[in-house]
């Protein structure tokens, strides 16, 4: 087996979204006549990165139970009980992962998401023999339909280089300047990824375990950290209806 075939997919889609109004998952929201996860899943799909079966784990947590009935027995599910945060999500999904060699996380809730980015994200991971592969986006400004991206996480850099991310809640006036976020695309080398997912702490506003900790991490230790730069669009997830909306004026 080839290298690109030990790459594990990961979806996060565990979130209730309390602000779109509805009992429904999050990821089931409807965008264009289907729920959004299966925009995502589609990308994957024509991404082709993996030649082997059932390697698409998908993280479910609140009424996973539905998550699972729409989408039926093609996908592993792993179960978050607790919804702590994004580096949580992913401890749960250990024992899914243990033979793989990397590991692709992605949201589910974010569908815009193209087969070139999946494709792209893996590609250059794997060339430059990166710790960290993800995804950044860089606004011209947070004004109109972009003003969903104000609470992104912020790309911290020196001298060029990925020095770490920067939750919205926890940043600085200064820090919230920064015009390069975080897309929430991350390809992970997975022995790196089990050791050091154990030192994060939930020692922020959120009291979560943000997956994002492990950058600071990779920067302190020196780890080569690769980034992949995408379209806004790409990047928009939806956490209310309004953002629902927007995206529904995009083409897919």
């Amino acid at each position: 087996m080839s290298k690109i075939n030990k790459v594990k997919i990961l979806i996060l889609a565990g979130g209730k979204g309390k602000r779109m109004q509805s009992d429904l998952p999050k990821v089931l929201a409807p965008l264009k006549g289907k729920p959004m996860i299966k925009h995502l899943l589609e990308s994957i799909e024509k991404a082709n990165i993996n030649d082997i079966d059932n390697n698409t784990g998908i993280i479910v947590g609140h009424k996973k139970e539905l998550v699972i009935e729409e989408l039926g027995d093609k996908y592993e599910y792993i179960v978050q009980n607790e919804q702590l945060g994004t580096g949580h999500a992913v401890m749960c999904a250990n024992e899914s992962c243990k033979n793989a060699d990397h590991i692709l996380v992605l949201q589910g809730d974010m569908p815009l998401i193209s087969e070139n980015t999946v494709k792209n994200l893996v590609d250059k991971h794997l060339k430059e023999n990166a710790k960290i592969t993800f995804a950044t986006t860089t606004l011209p400004d947070f004004e109109d339909w972009k003003k969903s991206f104000l609470s992104f996480g912020r790309i911290l850099r020196k001298d060029g280089k990925v020095a770490g991310i920067k939750e919205y809640r926890d940043a600085n006036d200064e820090e919230k300047n920064i015009k390069e976020v975080n897309a929430g695309c991350y390809v992970f080398d997975a022995q790196w990824l089990w050791k050091n997912l154990e030192e994060i702490k939930n020692e922020n506003s959120q009291k979560e375990y943000y997956i994002t900790d492990l950058f600071h991490i990779a920067a302190k230790n020196n780890e080569k950290i690769e980034t992949v730069e995408i379209n806004p669009r790409e990047a928009l997830g939806a956490n209310s209806k309004e953002e629902l909306e927007i995206l529904e004026g995009f083409s897919i």
